[in-house]
């Protein structure tokens, strides 16, 4: 009964949103504004389909109604509820559809917001909207159908994978994902508008658009941080980053969408780049669903991939059309587009957002190709090609490391032209950070010249940006006579798109230290102990003081205790790493135990042990600042979220 009310609802959306689609233009060319009313009921009325879908999948797997075909290859009766309930995104099927109810929410979401608004923007990104909708409401009936029926019903199912449900970070990573990803089909669904209403000549759907690309770019920052944690939690290994395929299927539509949000500020207040900031909306809204190809196509080997079906050919297509249409759109349209806004000089903060956005989409271009070209390499000459992590650093990291450097030159320089003298005043004040952060990490021990100049760049642009808080805050204190607490509050409150922007800047920045100081001063060990025996990596001791081994519902665990020793040989606190054994797979889990504290993090992981308990082969690891790249995450989002609430009176302004 659940599948059939579901697949009911589904094939319904299907022909709601094809309505949806077809209703604006005619409402628009024939004048029948009234129609425009039947388009935005078709927005929510596909939410509300949707949802009824999605609350009857949650309702089948908390049941475990086995019927359902989804439930029979995903839910087992000894899992824990919460990863039950989160199986939901687990495999391909419902992945899809908890995209389909994300895009369907933002797009009633757009709609609430919008629809009072003047002209037919909103209706052709209401549109646009509820064509990916289709795409995906296709999808749901065809190749990625949840809700086929079972029979015989089994009487239990495998579970999820196992690697997603071995950490709580699967309950965060993935719906944060998602609000990302499809949240950039808002922006691309607003310059889309803006072609189909004429309305691309003006500045007015760009700033409509930021809000929510900044909110997308957000989600997005937070589930890569998200990614990184869960990797280094789970998978053993003692890294977070390995340029796998589908961690750069996340970091491609990052780096456009940050280019993004950059080149808006110049058209917006320099006439300038209108055409280039609206094809990195398209390109942000391709590479979404490029990312969700290379996931679910079945094409790539990862422990985040799904790999089956035919879906792959569906989304091939799509971004086919995708591209084709937008092309023709764009050309068709780009004498409109374009501005006449020049820049004001080589030292001017619009020459820095050019320089940034050619460097971001240098790294998003190499990220690329060394992802796709072993897959193009296989497929056109037959012979698998590895294109691994020395290549992205090689390629990729200089790059990124100018974008450091960047991040302290632009906020300093003012927009518009300025004299090579006064750029220098600017500019010199975070040569002290820079050289008092390359020197400690000299003294440190880092030879790395990239690791250096990287410490040396971080130096400067948090100088460079802290700077700019303090010579706001100057001001306010001599103008109004606040105390700085006031003044710092009062100056966030006046500016927070700008001054949310440093502290995103800050939190990345945070991040790249704990990057840098982890890649450059990480050490480990392994060793087989005996309960009681000594292991010592880089002044950090651990003693192993067991073996041992419980049952849980879902699995069997297998865990090694070893304790902290202090200075003086006390203990000091216990890590205890653990292999799990779940039934439905011959490989145990190995899941590392760390402790954390500002300094970096002491990660333990078991490799193996005797069945006696006599001995166990532990790999400990010394991390140093490690934690810093999850708070640096956590400040790069309050800087967006800070960044959102501009003042519509200021919006307003600029789109004047």
């Amino acid at each position: 009964m659940t599948g059939l009310l579901a697949q009911g609802a589904l094939l319904v959306s299907v022909v709601v949103v094809a309505l949806g689609v077809v209703v604006t233009p005619v409402a628009i060319r024939t004048g029948r504004r009234e129609w425009l009313q039947l388009s935005y009921g078709a927005v929510y009325t596909n939410f509300l389909l949707v949802s009824i879908a999605t609350g009857a999948m949650l309702v089948a797997l908390v049941t475990h109604d086995f019927s359902v075909s989804y439930v029979a290859a995903v839910g087992s009766r000894s899992t824990p509820l919460l990863f039950t309930i989160i199986s939901l995104w687990g495999a391909l099927e419902g992945s899809i559809l908890f995209w389909a109810w994300v895009l369907a929410l933002y797009a009633a979401a757009v709609v609430w917001l919008h629809q009072r608004r003047p002209g037919n923007l909103v209706p052709y990104a209401a549109m646009t909207l509820l064509a990916v909708s289709a795409f995906f409401a296709i999808l749901l009936v065809g190749p990625a159908n949840p809700f086929l029926p079972v029979s015989p019903v089994p009487a239990d199912g495998p579970g999820p994978n196992t690697l997603l449900q071995n950490h709580i970070l699967m309950a965060v990573h993935p719906p944060l994902l998602y609000l990302g990803y499809v949240g950039m089909s808002v922006p691309f669904a607003f310059a889309a508008g803006a072609i189909f209403s004429g309305e691309a000549a003006t500045n007015d759907w760009a700033i409509l658009s930021r809000r929510w690309m900044l909110g997308s770019w957000a989600f997005l920052s937070a589930a890569i941080i998200a990614g990184m944690w869960w990797s280094y939690e789970v998978l053993g290994w003692g890294g977070y980053w390995a340029w796998d395929p589908v961690e750069n299927a996340s970091f491609l539509p990052w780096l456009t969408a940050t280019a993004y949000l950059h080149s808006v500020m110049v058209q917006e207040r320099r006439n300038m780049l209108r055409l280039w900031t609206l094809n990195l909306c398209v390109a942000t809204f391709v590479l979404t669903i490029l990312g969700t190809f290379l996931t679910r196509s079945g094409i790539l080997s990862s422990v985040h991939a799904f790999t089956t079906g035919t879906i792959g050919y569906y989304f091939l297509g799509f971004i086919a059309l995708v591209l084709l249409a937008t092309l023709v759109l764009v050309a068709g349209n780009s004498d409109k587009i374009r501005t006449a806004g020049t820049l004001g000089g080589a030292a001017s903060r619009e020459t820095v957002f050019l320089l940034n956005n050619l460097f971001l989409t240098a790294v998003m271009l190499t990220v690329l190709v060394g992802t796709l070209y072993p897959l193009v390499a296989e497929a056109v000459r037959g012979v698998k090609v590895s294109v691994g992590e020395p290549f992205f650093n090689r390629m990729a990291v200089p790059a990124m490391v100018a974008l450091v450097f960047l991040m302290g030159v632009g906020p300093a320089l003012p927009w518009g032209s300025t004299s090579w003298a006064d750029a220098r005043k600017r500019l010199m004040p975070g040569v002290i950070g820079a050289v008092l952060l390359g020197a400690i990490a000299l003294v440190a021990g880092a030879r790395a010249p990239w690791a250096i100049i990287a410490f040396a760049f971080v130096g400067y642009a948090v100088v460079g940006n802290l700077r700019e808080y303090w010579i706001a805050m100057r001001a306010r204190h001599a103008a109004h006579g606040e105390n700085y607490v006031r003044a710092l509050a009062g100056v966030m409150s006046a500016n927070p798109r700008r001054y949310g922007g440093y502290v995103a800047h800050v939190g990345i920045l945070i991040v790249t230290l704990g990057i840098a100081a982890s890649a450059t001063w990480r050490t480990e060990r392994e060793a087989t102990l005996v309960p009681g025996e000594r292991l010592t990596v880089s002044g950090h001791t651990v003693r192993l003081k067991d073996v041992w081994g419980r049952e849980e519902p879902q699995r069997s665990v297998i865990g090694a205790t070893l304790e902290v020793l202090g200075a003086d040989s006390s203990v000091i606190g216990t890590i205890t790493p653990r292999m799990n054994y779940y039934r439905v797979s011959d490989q145990p889990v190995p899941t590392p135990d760390v402790r954390s504290s500002l300094k970096g993090d002491l990660y333990a992981n078991l490799m193996a042990f005797e069945q006696s308990g006599r001995n166990a082969t532990v790999k400990v690891i010394v991390e140093p600042l490690v934690p810093w790249i999850w708070f640096g995450g956590g400040v790069v989002v309050l800087g967006a979220a800070i960044g959102m609430f501009q003042r519509g009176r200021r919006l307003a302004a600029s789109a004047r």
